[in-house]
């Protein structure tokens, strides 16, 4: 039976996520941000001391730090006030395993992209949740902006006509020498096949660029060509990505993907022209859009106002026009968007029709468009269809 949840917080748990780990904290920061989930339990690492130094420096109570994930799946399953929904922000090769506890023990669970690092896996777990009737839900969280939902909305109305190209990059320069063998934990991890998967960087951030464009557009893919490099020396995962991808309906797209371009921090760019008009948006300016139509002068939309269109219905606005807004609140839309669907489930109800997250759905199709990339850049670029 469904936990009530009216006129309280969701209680959150989180696996992994301990000391040292840059994502977990983002996800604890943006799960606080809407005031929509307390922090309950946790097991924070793998190695349990480190699990209870971690949770005593977030004020985890100590008898809520658990030593493994199985440990905490079942103690808090048994629990009158245990965690409603667990937050997963270990190493790819490990959410398979992790969530599947979860859901098997009635819990809801939100896991870090990629889902699982197999589609056998990813079927797993979709069959898993639905068994369960519980919640799967993936955070590719550039997809929270504000503004990535207004360009959506802007290609729903039709404003860009029919659909013709799609251009989309992530690069990074932070891999460009070989610091995973200086012990740095985050890179050591990320190139690493036995913990990251088939993939590096196509899986890394490439599945980030690969889900922004298909949820901007609208468009499902329905081909590609990838060649996929490893410039630095010894390393065992790509760390480049170059991808031609042809969509249903006649669309042609590129996805760039790279965590050895200098001089890039963070620069995610999406760029989608139609038959009409065309839109672009960065990460890096996350609170308009540029949109044109053609023969006409350019637009620059921000978050309403009389400079552009008014703020998508499927979007969280917290701050006044002006105030920007960016990656922890996109974080943040997830997690509120799931929270307002964990609630609608637990009053036997399906969510308002603009709660919108990515789902087990999504998941798997990015661990789909992973193997088809690996598949088709070991076959020397051929055309590989999902």
């Amino acid at each position: 039976m469904a936990k009530t949840l009216s006129n309280r917080r969701i209680r959150l748990g989180m696996v992994g996520g301990g000391q040292d780990a840059l994502i977990g904290n983002a996800h604890r920061i943006a799960a606080r941000l809407d005031d929509e989930y307390e922090l309950c339990a946790g097991a924070l690492s793998s190695n349990p001391v480190r699990a209870m130094a971690s949770a005593q420096e977030i004020g985890l109570p100590t008898d809520r730090s658990y030593g493994s994930y199985a440990e905490m799946a079942s103690s808090e399953a048994a629990r009158e006030d245990g965690i409603d929904v667990v937050a997963i922000v270990t190493p790819n090769d490990t959410h398979h395993a992790i969530a599947k506890a979860f859901l098997a023990a009635g819990i809801h669970v939100i896991c870090d992209k990629p889902m699982t690092v197999t589609i056998e896996e990813a079927e797993s777990l979709q069959d898993a949740a639905r068994s369960a009737g519980r919640i799967l839900a993936v955070t590719y969280n550039y997809t929270g902006y504000a503004m990535v939902r207004e360009a959506r909305e802007i290609i729903e109305r039709g404003d860009l006509g029919a659909i013709r190209v799609v251009q989309v990059q992530y690069a990074q320069d932070w891999l460009t020498e070989p610091i995973e063998l200086d012990g740095q934990k985050q890179a050591a991890w990320r190139t690493d096949p036995a913990k990251s998967g088939v993939g590096g960087t196509i899986t890394d951030i490439g599945t980030h660029a690969y889900h922004l464009a298909c949820f901007v557009s609208g468009l499902k893919l329905e081909a590609l060509c990838a060649d996929l490099t490893t410039f630095v020396d010894g390393r065992r995962l790509d760390d480049n990505a170059h991808l031609l991808l042809r969509f249903a309906g006649g669309a042609k797209g590129m996805l760039w993907a790279s965590q050895v371009a200098v001089g890039n921090e963070n620069n995610v760019r999406l760029g989608i022209y139609g038959d009409k008009g065309g839109l672009t948006w960065q990460q890096e300016q996350p609170n308009e859009i540029s949109f044109s139509l053609f023969g006409k002068a350019p637009q620059r939309i921000t978050r309403g106002g009389p400079s552009g269109h008014p703020a998508s219905s499927t979007s969280i606005i917290r701050m006044p026009n002006g105030h920007p807004e960016g990656y922890l609140e996109g974080f943040a839309t997830i997690y509120s968007q799931v929270a307002a669907a964990i609630r609608a489930a637990s009053e036997g109800k399906a969510p308002d029709i603009n709660v919108l997250f990515p789902t087990g759905d999504d998941g798997k199709a990015g661990v789909e468009f992973v193997d088809a990339a690996v598949r088709s850049s070991a076959a020397g670029g051929v055309w590989v269809e999902l």
